[in-house]
């Protein structure tokens, strides 16, 4: 029950934070709330990437390594007659459907 309640303060404190935050934003110039959200806007960008980087990466990768893997087993799979550098699978050589 005491994190509950730690968590609970700390929650309220950053509440309280962003209100007096937002009320001094309120009371600056107009030139300086610009430079201010841009650069919160900065912030926010580069948080949003580290964070894609720190867990979005590692998901990409393994989904990369297991396309190629896919890829290398297709292309392992069923042996392809040649006709010199052409490739004839028996694929090909199905009778078509002409409407």
């Amino acid at each position: 029950m005491e994190t509950v309640a730690i968590l609970e303060k700390v929650f309220a404190g950053v509440m309280v934070l962003a209100c007096v935050a937002l009320l001094a934003r309120q009371f600056i110039g107009e030139r300086r709330r610009l430079r201010l959200d841009a650069s919160l806007r900065r912030m926010t960008r580069g948080l949003k990437g580290g964070f894609l980087r720190l867990y979005g990466w590692p998901a990409a990768r393994r989904a990369a390594r297991r396309e190629a893997e896919a890829a290398i087993r297709r292309a392992r799979g069923e042996p392809v007659a040649r006709d010199g550098n052409v490739y004839r699978p028996k694929s090909f050589r199905k009778p078509r459907k002409l409407h």
